[in-house]
């Protein structure tokens, strides 16, 4: 009952989008759509809800911290070793306050995004049927011949075409590209 109203709202919400997409039966156009709006929705909560200075300097501790480890690894010093484990201590408490910032964006945006994922699953939902040629090069080094395989474990079937992608490779090709973009545009200074 419930997911039926959510599907409802999101046929409702995207059904124009899909209406207006140039190539109704495989509507690639709507799945960049999509995608460019949950990246947004995931860039804007990470921006919103991690201090961003805060990791960088942590990331930079950590990093620092490392050398040394490694400086008195090598070295064979006693004394350097020493004091690099009692540092060990408190970046790993650190590295923990790190891990438990970046985890705030997910947790406000994960239930909305598996929702988005289970309606575009949905065998009604034209979104399924997408299918995208990919070159050679990208097929391979997306490694789409690996996730057909354990789709195909997972959920039966196995013949797929080669060089060929279905709506959620072609979802996640347009958000990788996307975030990084959003990334760059709202002054993030490091990757994923």
């Amino acid at each position: 009952m419930v997911l039926k109203v959510i599907f409802s709202g999101l046929n409702w919400i995207f059904g124009p989008i899909l209406a207006l997409d140039p190539i109704p039966e495989n509507p690639m156009l709507t799945i960049f759509v999509i995608a460019t709006i949950i990246a947004f929705i995931t860039t804007l909560a990470n921006k919103l809800l991690v201090n961003q200075d805060e990791m960088e300097s942590s990331r930079e501790e950590m990093k620092k911290f490392q050398e040394k480890m490694k400086e008195a690894q090598m070295s064979g010093d006693s004394k350097a070793m020493a004091k690099a484990q009692a540092m060990q201590k408190d970046m790993m408490m650190k590295q923990s306050s790190m891990m438990k910032n970046s985890f705030k964006p997910l947790l406000v945006t994960i239930i909305p995004i598996m929702l988005m994922f289970w309606w575009m699953g949905q065998p009604s939902n034209p979104i399924n049927g997408v299918i995208v040629q990919l070159p050679e090069f990208v097929y391979y080094v997306l490694l789409v011949p690996l996730w057909h395989s354990v789709y195909g474990m997972f959920y039966g079937g196995g013949g797929h075409l080669p060089f060929i992608a279905g709506w959620l490779g072609w979802y996640i090709m347009c958000t990788f590209a996307m975030t990084q973009i959003l990334r760059k545009f709202m002054g993030f200074k490091s990757g994923f």
